[in-house]
């Protein structure tokens, strides 16, 4: 067969399931033609749907070089780095394909979720407002929209809002979901509790309602069903980190210190870019006198998020114990330096208060 046969062998596969005999008709394709973009983004979709993110990512930057113009291509790096979680790398070859297709619905909505992961809310909104006539009868799409319409400081559009979700969300479990996380953030527990109740009278298997309820019942001081409510989570959603990373929190202020290093090692498993669970292990360690372990985790934390709260001084913290003076005033100067900035202590008070999102990192 020639190339082009190769290629309509492989589309049909492809279209059928059968990723293996597609990967190598697309492969003969190449031998054929070594600048067939086409083959390349089809292999890339091939490692997207086995999730293999880092093969995709690849074979989808070669067929790029080869086929510019194709936005097809580029919402697919910017889909891959999304699930990634490269967030801030998804940004540009999102925006490109928003550029060249305004009306596409999912770029928008991936590139408004990555404008709101990375904290430009200003971009965010301007990205995902003209879907407002297809989507705001979504109250996740609402959610979304109001976080960045909030942050950015955009009251008539937060009003706007939030009079939309009073009209759509009632006897839907989502907005009482919603509704709930909302009182949560704002440290009214109790009423959180009510709404997310609500929402599991009307859906007990809504998916994230009881990742939030635990977090509800963590924040009263009612651990036993805290754990209770992120073990049905798992049931229900085994490979969301979140849970056991909030378990691993969970455990460490129950002082089960083996039962917290084994939830945030299962976080990890799962998201290999969780700062907050190499920081629960870093003090986990810490508080064992486990102190190179510790170093390791805190470092860790840094590497992937520069402004983790609290990272610099843990870290000093522990460079301090051992006995590394020198390296430990630095760490400690740069977190007393930003312990003196107004604008950072806000933004880290309002960060340190709000409610992990994992629902809004659910592909679109």
């Amino acid at each position: 067969m020639d190339a082009q046969a190769w290629f309509a062998k492989g589309q049909t596969a492809l279209q059928a399931g059968d990723l293996d005999t597609a990967e190598a008709a697309f492969r003969r394709v190449l031998e054929a033609d070594p600048r067939a973009g086409s083959a390349y983004a089809n292999l890339g979709v091939i490692a997207m749907r086995r999730k293999d993110w880092d093969h995709a990512i690849g074979l989808l930057q070669k067929a790029e070089k080869l086929e510019p113009k194709m936005a097809g291509i580029r919402l697919n790096i910017g889909l891959v780095e999304y699930r990634r979680g490269n967030y801030a790398a998804a940004i540009t070859p999102l925006a490109s394909v928003v550029h060249d297709q305004p009306d596409s619905q999912q770029a928008r909505y991936l590139l408004g979720l990555c404008e709101v992961f990375t904290k430009h809310y200003a971009e965010a909104v301007t990205a995902l407002e003209p879907l407002w006539p297809e989507k705001s009868n979504d109250v996740l799409y609402l959610y979304l929209l109001d976080i960045a319409a909030q942050e950015s400081g955009q009251k008539e559009l937060d009003e706007k809002i939030l009079n939309r979700m009073a009209t759509v969300g009632q006897g839907i479990a989502e907005f009482h979901l919603i509704l709930g996380k909302a009182h949560l953030n704002r440290e009214e527990t109790g009423l959180s509790i009510t709404e997310l109740d609500r929402a599991a009278a009307l859906n007990p298997n809504l998916p994230f309602l009881h990742f939030n309820l635990g977090m509800a019942y963590g924040r009263s001081g009612d651990y036993e069903r805290a754990e209770e409510e992120f073990r049905r989570d798992i049931a229900l959603e085994p490979d969301l980190s979140d849970n056991y990373d909030q378990l691993g929190v969970l455990y460490t202020r129950m002082g089960r210190d083996e039962d917290a290093e084994r939830a945030f090692r299962e976080a990890l498993k799962r998201d290999s870019k969780m700062a907050s669970a190499y920081a629960g292990l870093a003090k986990l360690y810490q508080k064992q006198q486990k102190l190179e372990p510790a170093l390791k985790m805190a470092e860790a934390t840094l590497r992937i998020s520069p402004d983790y709260k609290g990272g610099h001084y843990l870290r000093g913290r522990i460079l301090m114990q051992l006995g590394r003076e020198k390296e430990a005033r630095v760490e400690l100067a740069v977190a007393q330096k930003a312990l003196d900035s107004p604008l950072d202590k806000e933004r880290k008070a309002r960060e340190e208060e709000r409610i992990p999102n994992p629902e809004l990192t659910k592909e679109p």
